[in-house]
C-alpha cells in the first residue's frame, strides 16, 4: 500500500512538472464572424478569400487570424532557498521524532495460555507474610 501510494504521487508529481512546463500555440481563422479553422500544430489554412499583397485597391479584408500563445515556465528552480529549508526544519525534525513510532506496525501474536497450568509457586506468601484477606 505504501509502495503504490509512493509511485502515484511521484507519476503525478512529474507530470505536474511536465505540464507546467510545456507551452503550445492555437491559431484560429476566421472569415467573417465564423469559425473556419483551427490549428494546434501548425498555421491555419485560409478559406480562398484573402486579398493579394499586390492588388491595387485597397479593401479592408473579411477574413481575420487570431493566435493565442500559452506558455509554461521555462526555468525551473533548481535549488531549495536555504533560508526557507533551515528556518522550518527543527520543528520538522522533531515532529518526525515523536510520531515516528506512530506509524510501526505491531506484531499481534496469539499466545497459548488457556491450555497451560499455572505455575507453580515455592512459598504460601499468604502466610508467610500472614497478609489475609477479610
Amino acid at each position: 500500500m505504501k509502495k503504490s501510494l509512493l509511485k502515484i504521487a511521484s507519476i503525478s508529481l512529474a507530470f505536474l512538472v511536465l505540464f507546467s512546463t510545456l507551452s503550445f500555440t492555437v491559431e484560429k481563422h476566421y472569415c467573417g464572424d465564423f469559425l473556419v479553422d483551427v490549428s494546434y500544430v501548425g498555421h491555419t489554412d485560409g478559406c480562398g478569400m484573402e486579398m493579394d499583397a499586390l492588388s491595387k485597391t485597397t479593401k479592408k479584408s473579411c477574413c481575420k487570424d487570431e493566435i493565442h500563445k500559452i506558455e509554461g515556465q521555462h526555468e525551473l528552480q533548481q535549488s531549495a532557498d536555504v533560508a526557507l529549508v533551515l528556518k522550518g526544519q527543527p520543528e520538522f525534525i522533531s515532529t518526525i521524532k515523536t510520531t515516528k513510532d506512530l506509524f510501526q506496525e505491531i506484531s499481534t501474536k496469539e499466545f497459548g495460555f488457556k491450555d497451560s497450568s499455572p505455575p507453580d509457586i515455592p512459598l504460601n506468601y499468604q502466610i508467610l507474610y500472614q497478609s489475609f484477606l477479610i
